[in-house]
């Protein structure tokens, strides 16, 4: 081992999937890429960091929902410009040809060319750390997509993918809730 930068460590933990979080305020939607996010806990409880510097930000905190669109691999390009532009003068929608679709519990749209959509309510801001808690309340994904590889975010510039499903779902059978066990990978 070898001393590595303390302000880089969180390059080692980021390894969540990046996400598109779209939402819908003052009757316009839109969508930004977040790496921070985390599950909470098996009940559809997820987390994640994100704070006034994001034009998604005053949506998020006023109508208190939002929808975590799963992009795969193959959007890199699209998911990196929607990070790099900001939704206050810009319909991401039109400039990267987003297709949405509308969702069944909360008023941000769905994206259809990503891989699974959690539509959103947010339950907690935990204000000083800039995490916003949200229960899923509604999930949709597209058993047909092909190219089903996730994104992963280094933190540095870089992304990295995941490889095959590797299944231990029998091996961890009693720690596991029913749902889990009978999900195809």
């Amino acid at each position: 081992m070898q001393p590595f930068p303390l302000d880089r460590a969180f390059t080692w933990l980021e390894s969540g999937p990046v996400t598109l979080v779209t939402t819908h305020d003052d009757g316009r939607d839109n969508v930004m890429t977040i790496t921070w996010t985390m599950v909470l806990d098996f009940d559809a409880r997820f987390a994640i960091t994100t704070g006034p510097w994001n034009y998604s930000w005053k949506a998020i905190e006023k109508t208190r929902e939002c929808v975590l669109a799963i992009p795969s691999a193959d959007m890199l390009d699209t998911v990196v410009g929607i990070g790099l532009c900001s939704g206050k003068d810009t319909d991401k929608f039109g400039k990267f040809g987003i297709a949405r679709s509308k969702a069944d519990k909360v008023k941000a749209p769905l994206l259809d060319a990503c891989l699974a959509n959690i539509e959103c309510r947010v339950i907690d801001i935990i204000e000083q750390y800039d995490i916003v808690i949200l229960e899923g309340v509604a999930a949709h994904i597209d058993p047909h997509r092909k190219g089903r590889s996730l994104l992963h975010a280094i933190g540095d510039g870089t992304f990295v993918t995941d490889g095959p499903a590797l299944d231990r779902r029998m091996m961890m059978r009693p720690k596991l809730p029913p749902s889990v066990l009978t999900h195809k990978l």
